[in-house]
């Protein structure tokens, strides 16, 4: 495995795109710590969102994941481009030709996958440790390592979705066509999910949402849905309104279960595809 991962490091090294790419990603990550110095004027009141809580342990696990997985684009290019790279520059051909096989080939593009979301759940642990302790009114440990089940969703969810992306640059061989694919694919989740509910289970979203959880994107989605309703304001407004979330938060073992299957998946139909082709 180390000599399948130092291969990839090699290719990568010498990617000025593929390194500015996944410095702006853990740089964005890194300004999530930004949000708590911003303030917004609202009439006579400056409001700032760390005032709110949304640095407290353990709500903190949840948001930060939440904030951070929005920013996978940025490393799924990486994704997209280091696959697409293999056939514009011949290297998939030679690597072949040095004895690598198809299996080692692929297995070398899904460890790959799964560093590069291992190093972005650590790292984005440090951040939140540094975050919580600067920012949070409980500090107990009990309460400042609870709800991290987040961060193993937020590994499974991008270790799936750069897999995801992997299959398409297999499929697709460009890297601008595979990410047009990737919205395209989507759009059609949106579709499907939009006549779900609108035409099929009218007033039964729920049985829409039952259906859509076997939908790749959709499955990934799932595993850390938005925080801010969550939040102590938002609650008490939606009270005062008369109204109340009933939304459940939790990262549950089936959604895991789903992605890791959509995960297998793609690294098997990834290899089939490519044992498929005459390279």
């Amino acid at each position: 495995m180390l000599r399948l991962l130092n291969i990839e490091f090699h290719k990568l090294k010498y990617s000025r795109s593929a390194k500015i790419l996944t410095g702006i990603y853990f740089i964005l990550i890194t300004f999530i710590a930004l949000i708590a110095s911003v303030e917004f004027p609202i009439g006579q009141v400056n409001f700032r969102l760390a005032d709110q809580g949304i640095f407290n342990f353990p709500f903190i696990w949840h948001f930060n994941s939440y904030i951070a997985a929005t920013l996978k684009l940025f490393l799924a290019i990486v994704i997209v481009s280091m696959m697409s790279n293999e056939y514009s520059n011949r290297t998939l051909k030679q690597n072949l030709i040095d004895g690598l096989s198809k299996k080692e080939f692929i297995l070398s593009k899904f460890l790959t996958v799964v560093l590069f979301s291992g190093i972005s759940t650590l790292f984005l642990f440090i951040v939140t440790i540094i975050l919580g302790y600067s920012f949070s009114d409980y500090n107990e440990i009990s309460i400042v390592f609870s709800d991290m089940e987040y961060l193993l969703a937020y590994f499974i969810k991008l270790t799936g979705f750069f897999t995801f992306c992997m299959f398409l640059g297999v499929l697709v061989k460009r890297s601008a066509f595979a990410l047009g694919f990737l919205f395209i694919w989507w759009i059609f989740e949106s579709i499907v999910y939009g006549l779900l509910t609108w035409k099929l289970f009218k007033d039964m979203n729920y049985v829409a949402d039952n259906i859509m959880q076997f939908f790749p994107l959709a499955s990934m989605s799932n595993l850390v849905v938005e925080p801010f309703s969550r939040l102590n304001f938002i609650q008490t407004a939606a009270s005062q309104l008369g109204s109340e979330f009933t939304k459940d938060y939790g990262v549950h073992w089936y959604q895991l279960l789903i992605v890791i299957a959509w995960t297998l998946l793609f690294v098997y139909l990834s290899l089939a595809l490519l044992k498929k082709r005459d390279l």
